[in-house]
């Protein structure tokens, strides 16, 4: 159905399958027709797992997006299906729709599909609403990861930073740990286990407390080595402007789920608007089924028009060859191949359109003076003072999250923001904005991503220079370092990552973690309880091999598309001590504004 999921050494289809298999299974449990209401976080991420076709054939007739008020009326439905996650307000969306149903007088079969898992909290609350005895059946959808391309598995969990950090709960990082209790019974036990930051610690001894438990994993490891990457390690890197194609996409109209809504009209051939009036928004699917976008997603955008315009000549000359005066055998095998060429020139109009719409963005003053301070703030120039450029986007009320975004960046940069800038800020920020913009500030202060400079050691000016974080060869179109894909900053969380492929360890590097953070996982066997661990690790000289080693590098607290950018570049290099291939798995991909909405935005 999807076979872009297993073109890498690791085949993510296992995965899709096992889910698809799950769900069926309990969608087959409710005999006659059928109607799925979903929660909207899942509804696009279970498109991986099944598709609306997959779905009709098991007698799903319809499909809804789970709302407060009565669900449309459903006269040949027997069955109406709830797949929500376990949140409480959820529940009381779901305890609506029953009881308008119930008014309605219309006997229905109600069945309710937890995912990953229920709560005592949430059947609490459904039975407090009166609707617990409604359902025939109650279940779990143990999907804790999803597959969104051979490379990259999300939990799609928003807030894990802020449950974190904020509010000291940490239930997501038992479901990443259940993902990779998951991951290892499909592809057999990781044998090595690196990590920095807290929340890394408190997964690797979850990872290690459900491995002694009975389980049976195959024989082999496909996977070699488990890198967890809290995200409080490096709240830089999110804030920063992502500069490659698929970076570009997602900092200016956001990416959700693999999948950016845009105006149909800058789609539309024609010019009698009939698009635009059957749907003002047009989905394009972000993943490798679309080749091209694999070839071009990880380019400094700046390499993204040659590209272009090289297949656009390439695809111009084979669709004139018919034309040509062909033989039979010819002609037949052009008709073979014209489905083909027709997918492709459909991809190749969408990215020119993508293309030009992200151009019109980058080329203007506004976008460009912002990203002029942001280089000049991780340059380390006057990080210490009232940035006027920042008066000046407060003054036009600029978008709020825009304005805090580049504030967190000065306070990551310096160290901390000297405590009467800090107040500068906040006052303006509130005169502006609006007094209930304290408890904003508060959070990210709480967060860690607003602080004042406290006396000692200025972290990132030390960290800038040891681990190389600003290169400025200027090769963006043929990279030698991370470094493009934010033209000059090389992600902090992925110079780790490469040090650790490297070297095999944090070895060479305990005074740079060490002003990271005191919670470190050094590279370990991981605990197994079954016969299937190897008999050796291998060591650093097997990255030698022929066949690369794979490391599951696992982001706590979300990752941006400029880190998967990054560490494919890293795979892409052409190294004996860097032959590896990356499987990247997050609780949540993000950027900059996403990040600071979920720390700051109501739960």
């Amino acid at each position: 159905m999807t076979n872009y999921l297993n073109g890498g050494k690791v085949n993510l289809s296992l995965l899709q399958e096992q889910y698809r298999k799950e769900l069926l299974t309990l969608i087959d449990k409710c005999d006659g027709t059928k109607a799925i209401v979903w929660d909207d976080a899942l509804g696009v991420p279970f498109g991986v797992i099944a598709s609306s076709n997959l779905l009709r054939d098991h007698n799903v007739g319809k499909m809804y997006q789970l709302n407060f008020g009565q669900l449309p009326v459903l006269k040949d439905v027997k069955n109406i299906i709830f797949i929500s996650r376990a949140h409480e307000h959820l529940m009381d969306m779901i305890a609506d729709n029953i009881h308008g149903e119930e008014r309605s007088g219309i006997r229905k079969d109600y069945h309710l599909f937890f995912v990953p898992r229920r709560t005592n909290s949430c059947e609490k609350r459904l039975a407090d609403k009166g609707v617990k005895g409604n359902f025939t059946f109650i279940e779990d959808i143990k999907c804790d990861i999803f597959p969104f391309d051979y490379d990259l598995l999300s939990m799609e969990v928003e807030n894990t930073y802020k449950d974190l950090y904020l509010y000291n709960d940490p239930t997501t990082l038992y479901q990443a740990a259940q993902a990779i209790q998951t991951l290892q019974s499909l592809y057999g036990p990781i044998t090595k286990i690196s990590g920095v930051g807290e929340a890394s610690v408190h997964v690797n001894k979850l990872v290690e407390r459900l491995s002694l438990e009975p389980h049976s994993f195959p024989t082999t490891s496909q996977i070699d080595h488990l890198v967890l990457i809290d995200r409080s390690v490096d709240l830089l890197t999110p804030l920063v402007t992502q500069l490659t194609y698929e970076g570009l996409i997602d900092e200016i109209y956001e990416i959700k789920n693999m999948n950016v809504l845009l105006p149909s009209e800058k789609f539309s051939d024609s010019n009698d608007g009939s698009s635009t009036l059957l749907s003002p928004k047009k989905t394009i699917i972000l993943n490798s089924a679309d080749e091209l976008h694999s070839e071009i997603r990880d380019k400094s955008f700046s390499a993204v028009g040659p590209t272009l315009n090289k297949r656009t000549a390439a695809i111009s000359k084979q669709m004139e060859e018919r034309h040509n005066d062909r033989s039979i055998g010819e002609m037949r095998q052009f008709v073979e191949k014209l489905p083909q060429l027709l997918r492709i020139k459909e991809f190749l109009g969408n990215h020119l359109t993508i293309a030009k719409m992200i151009k019109e963005v980058i080329d203007t003053d506004e976008f460009n003076d912002c990203l002029k301070l942001e280089q000049s703030l991780l340059l380390g120039v006057e990080t210490d003072k009232v940035q006027t450029y920042i008066e000046d986007m407060i003054a036009h009320e600029n978008p709020l999250f825009k304005v805090l975004r580049m504030i967190c960046i000065q306070s990551a940069t310096n160290s901390g923001l000297k405590p009467k800038v800090l107040e500068y800020y906040k006052r303006e920020i509130i005169q502006t904005y609006g007094f209930e913009h304290i408890i904003t500030l508060s959070k990210l202060e709480d967060a860690g991503l607003l602080r004042t400079q406290a006396s000692g050691k200025r972290v990132y000016a030390i960290l800038k220079k040891t681990l190389k974080l600003i290169i400025e060869d200027g090769s963006e179109t043929s990279p030698k370092d991370i470094s493009y894909v934010h033209s000059i900053y090389a992600p902090l969380s992925i110079r780790l990552v490469e040090h650790l492929v490297k070297a095999g360890s944090w070895r060479g590097l305990t005074d740079d973690l060490t002003l990271l953070t005191n919670k470190i996982v050094h590279p370990q066997q991981a605990v197994i309880n079954n016969q299937s661990r190897r008999t050796s690790i291998g060591s650093q000289a097997s990255s030698l091999n022929e066949n690369p080693k794979v490391f599951l590098v696992f982001f706590l607290g979300g990752c941006t598309f400029s880190e998967i950018a990054a560490l494919r570049f890293l795979a892409s290099q052409e190294d004996p001590y860097n032959n590896v291939e990356f499987v990247i798995a997050t609780t949540k991909l993000i950027n900059g504004t996403t990040f600071l909405q979920s720390l700051t935005k109501d739960p």
